[in-house]
C-alpha cells in the first residue's frame, strides 16, 4: 500500500515519509517488517503477574528544524492531539495492565532471554466516574520504532501517537456482574495498542478484553523496567531462503501464540488469577479476535484449547491452516479486504480454511478497505494527514464497520443474542459484501 500525506510540502524527507505504510503484501496481507535491531501478584512456581502502574502519556516531541517535511508552526495539518474514537455502548471503561511470566516455557525467538512474557491490557466495564486519567494509548518508544519500520519518520509523530487520548481511565472500579471475556492478538510486528479502539468498544458494550503483546513478534514492546524487545521473529522470518520458509517460520508464530493464550486463559480464570478484577469474567464464555497473524492465532487458540468459543480473524492468512477436523463446531467469522480475501482471489488459505470451518461461519470482505482498516491505524493516519489510494475507505466507516460485525458475532456467539446484522447484506453498510462460495 503507498501513501500520499495529505498538506505537506514537498522534499527529500516528505518523499522519504511517504513510503510504504506497512510491509505486509508480500505474504498475502501478513507483515515481514524490518527489524529493529502498581501492584505484584505472587502466582505460584510456575508463573509470576505484575499488574503495571501505567507510564505516563508521553508529551509531543518539538519538530526538529532539520525536518524539511516537518510543517510550519500553526500548520494546520498538524493536530495538537490525536484522538481514538469513543466507545459507543451502555457502559463506562476502565483499563489494567498485567506483565505475566510463564516459567514453564522458554521464549520461542530467543531462547537466551528465558521464560516467556506477555504484556497484557485489560478492558473492562467500569462504574462511570471512577479511576483516574485515561489510560496512555502507548510507549513513546514503541511509537517510534512501530513508524520508522513503516518509514514515517516525521520527529513529532512519535510523540503524537503515544499520546493519542484513549476513553478509559486506569484504576476504574469494576461495573457489577460477570462478563464474557474476549483476547485480542494483534498483527505481526504490531503492538497492542492499535487495537485499543476495538478493546474500548467491546468493553463498553459488556465485556473484559484481554490484548496481548507477545514479545519478540513486535517493531517493539517495552518492558517494566524500561527495556524494548525488538522482533527477533521478523529477522527469523527475513533469514529464510524462500516462501515456504517464511510461511513455516509464520505458522510458528501463530501457533506459539496460541499457547501464549492457553496461559493467559489460566492466569484469568484459574483457580489463583493474576488480575484484581478477575471475579468480572465469566470463563464459561470466551470468545478470541485478531489482526493478520493474530487472526490465524484465533483459529491456532481454538484448535488447542477447547476453552476459547468462538473466533475472528480480521484480515489474517492462515498460515497455520484451520484443523483439518474442523473446529469442534465452533462459530468462526473471516472479515477481511476485498477484493484481496474474495473466494477465489490472492489468499487462498481463506478458500481452505472456509471449507473446513464446521459450525456458524461467515465470510465478509469490505470495498475500499485496506489490510489495516480493522485496527486503530485509519483513525490515527487520518489525524496525521496520511492517505492510501490503495484503501480509500474513511476512517469513520472503518470503525463503524469493524465494531459492528465484531460485535454482532461475539453478541450471537457468547451470548446467544440475534445478531441480524450477520444474515446478510445491509443498507447501513453497503461495502460490506457476503460471500457465499
Amino acid at each position: 500500500m503507498t501513501i500520499f500525506l495529505r498538506n505537506r510540502r514537498a522534499g527529500a524527507a516528505a518523499t522519504a515519509t511517504a513510503l510504504t505504510l506497512a510491509s505486509l503484501a508480500a505474504l498475502a496481507g501478513t507483515a515481514t517488517p524490518a527489524s529493529a535491531s502498581g501492584r505484584v501478584t505472587t502466582a505460584g512456581p510456575a508463573t509470576t503477574a505484575t499488574a503495571l502502574a501505567p507510564e505516563p502519556a508521553a508529551a509531543p516531541k518539538p519538530a526538529s528544524p532539520a525536518a524539511s517535511a516537518s510543517p510550519a508552526p500553526g500548520d494546520p495539518a498538524v493536530p495538537s492531539a490525536l484522538t481514538l474514537p469513543r466507545p459507543t455502548g451502555p457502559y463506562a471503561t476502565g483499563r489494567d495492565t498485567l506483565f505475566l511470566t510463564d516459567h514453564e516455557r522458554t521464549d520461542p525467538w530467543v531462547p537466551a532471554a528465558g521464560a516467556r512474557r506477555l504484556l497484557v491490557s485489560l478492558h473492562y466495564p467500569a462504574r462511570p466516574g471512577s479511576g483516574g486519567d485515561p489510560a496512555p494509548y502507548m510507549p513513546e518508544a514503541e511509537a517510534r520504532l512501530m513508524l520508522a519500520q513503516r518509514g514515517l519518520d516525521d520527529p513529532e509523530w512519535p510523540g503524537l501517537v503515544a499520546a493519542t487520548r484513549t476513553s478509559s481511565p486506569t484504576d476504574a472500579r469494576p461495573a457489577p456482574g460477570r462478563f464474557p471475556l474476549v483476547l485480542l492478538s494483534p498483527g505481526f510486528g504490531t503492538p497492542r495498542a492499535t487495537l485499543t479502539g476495538l478493546a474500548e468498544e467491546l468493553a463498553s458494550r459488556g465485556y473484559v478484553v484481554a490484548t496481548a503483546d507477545h514479545p519478540y513478534e513486535s517493531t517493539g514492546t517495552e518492558l517494566p523496567d524500561g527495556r524494548v524487545l525488538t522482533c527477533a521473529a521478523c529477522d527469523e522470518v527475513d533469514a529464510q531462503p524462500d516462501e515456504a520458509g517464511r510461511r513455516k517460520v509464520l505458522a510458528a508464530v501463530s501457533a506459539g501464540r496460541a499457547a501464549d493464550f492457553s496461559f493467559l486463559l489460566d492466569r484469568l480464570t484459574g483457580p489463583r488469577p493474576a488480575w484484581r478484577h478477575a471475579r468480572t469474567i465469566d470463563a464459561r464464555r470466551v470468545g478470541m479476535a485478531g489482526h493478520s497473524i493474530g487472526g490465524n492465532a484465533a483459529a491456532s487458540t481454538m484448535a488447542a484449547d477447547r476453552r476459547v468459543d468462538a473466533g475472528v480473524t480480521m484480515d489474517g492468512t492462515f498460515f497455520d491452516p484451520v484443523a483439518a477436523r474442523g473446529l469442534d463446531g465452533r462459530p468462526f467469522l473471516m472479515l477481511g479486504t476485498d477484493p484481496g480475501h474474495a473466494p477465489g482471489a490472492g489468499d487462498t488459505s481463506w478458500d481452505e480454511g472456509w471449507a473446513r470451518l464446521d459450525g456458524f461461519k461467515r465470510w465478509l470482505t469490505v470495498r475500499d478497505s485496506g489490510h489495516f482498516t480493522f485496527t486503530d491505524t485509519p483513525a490515527i493516519g487520518e489525524q496525521l494527514g496520511i492517505a492510501d489510494p490503495d484503501a480509500p475507505l474513511s476512517a469513520a466507516r472503518s470503525t463503524a464497520i469493524t465494531r459492528a460485525y465484531v460485535n454482532a458475532f461475539f453478541d450471537r456467539s457468547l451470548r446467544g443474542r440475534p445478531a441480524r446484522l450477520l444474515d446478510g447484506p445491509t443498507p447501513a453498510h453497503p461495502e460490506v459484501l457476503f460471500q457465499r462460495p
